[in-house]
């Protein structure tokens, strides 16, 4: 049942500034999704408290997914926020533990970018040792990215099934198949686009806030073996495209205000749609941490990003194309400087291994910098890494 207000412990990083949506259901109803709110350790049932409120916006919040709620546009995510703020002392509460945590929204186009250039330098180092320069030359005048497969993202909790695919190690002389065994983790950060814009409709820098609904974390499972094999000339693929985990909790952009922070400087000149010179400050100050089996293996921050998720989306609807409502576009791995900052394992033993291993859990977490010294917490993402399945008859 239901419960009062509950009391957070002091520095709880999902206080009443904080607030993230998700989608739920209890053991009572697990037919019936509908939208969720976090606070600590439990969940505010919106679609309850807007009802016997008698707000304008209880049908955003009874829907299934947060799509309907995406829709609808900042002023009215302003709102919605302010109202929840005022129904977090009713009786709405039920225990995390008690519920079960759906995928937050309906993805309708997933593109994920290449943006922080301590990882593009550190694996244009492994993959191109020769090369008289790490990375190639259009990094720094664009944000590369490639379009990923939807119907693949999962909610944090997941299973990971080990993929299988064709690989050829230097030493082969044929390609052979079999499962990944150079099965890899990418931590990063994906954003969840609202506002739709219609075709030959670029988004500016300065309406990056109008479109984009909130910010959450992901593991871009990768196998390395797939990708090495197969990315040379087109790019990624099969090496990407069997799992994307992404948290159950979107946190509002609204709520990282605090955290905004300029983006590194610029080294290279940028074309106008990109050049943030005179911008709101475009990075964002999270905190990340990763977790193999609960052992802690690195610190990537998100400040150090080279391009920002405003130029990302600038980028992605130059050309014309159109921005759907539920879209989600990932920052690529999140590296630092220092050796305990980089996002992946491909870095972090320099493309030598160990791997991921059957049963392994990888777990990320990340909190923001929030006003008068309080913490903004991301919903953390995790997986466990299952067998592969048999081989699909004929392979």
């Amino acid at each position: 049942m239901p419960q009062n207000r509950p009391e957070l412990p002091e520095g709880d990083p999902f206080g009443a500034d904080t607030l993230p949506y998700g989608v739920f259901t209890t053991a009572d109803a697990p037919d019936r999704p509908r939208i969720g709110v976090r606070y600590g350790a439990y969940v505010l049932d919106a679609a309850a408290a807007a009802a016997d409120h008698g707000s304008a916006h209880a049908g955003l919040l009874a829907a299934p997914t947060l799509n309907p709620l995406l829709a609808a546009g900042r002023p009215t995510w302003q709102a919605v926020r302010a109202e929840i703020r005022g129904w977090l002392d009713g009786p709405y509460f039920h225990p995390l533990a008690e519920v079960t945590l759906r995928l937050p929204f309906e993805v309708a186009d997933y593109v994920d970018f290449y943006a922080s250039e301590h990882h593009a330098s550190n694996v244009g180092r492994i993959f191109r040792p020769d090369a008289p320069e790490p990375l190639t030359p259009n990094w720094k005048h664009l944000p590369i990215g490639y379009h990923g497969r939807a119907g693949t993202i999962v909610v944090s909790g997941t299973d990971v099934v080990r993929p299988q695919g064709q690989r050829k190690a230097p030493t082969d002389t044929t390609p052979t198949f079999g499962p990944s065994l150079r099965l890899d983790i990418e931590a990063e950060v994906g954003f969840v686009v609202g506002t739709p814009a219609p075709e030959n409709t670029p988004v500016p820098l300065g309406a990056f806030r109008e479109h984009v609904f909130g910010v959450c974390l992901v593991n871009d499972w990768s196998a390395r073996d797939l990708q090495a094999w197969e990315y040379v000339p087109l790019g990624p693929f099969l090496g990407k495209s069997f799992a994307t985990s992404v948290s159950a909790w979107i946190t509002p952009l609204d709520a990282l205000d605090a955290a905004r922070t300029p983006a590194p400087e610029r080294t290279h000149p940028l074309l106008p749609y990109l050049d943030d010179a005179t911008a709101e400050p475009g990075g964002i100050d999270l905190r990340i941490e990763v977790r193999i089996n609960d052992e802690l293996v690195s610190r990537p921050p998100f400040s150090a990003m080279y391009w920002t998720a405003a130029q990302q989306l600038a980028h992605m609807t130059v050309n014309g194309a159109s921005l759907r409502t539920g879209d989600f576009y990932a920052s690529g791995t999140v590296s630092g400087p220092e050796p305990d900052q980089l996002g992946c394992l491909l870095e972090l033993t320099k493309g030598k291994g160990p791997w991921l291993a059957d049963g392994d859990v990888v777990t990320i977490t990340a909190w923001a910098p929030g006003a008068n010294g309080a913490r903004v917490g991301l919903g953390e993402v995790t997986g466990r890494i299952t067998p592969a399945r048999e081989a699909a008859p004929g392979a």
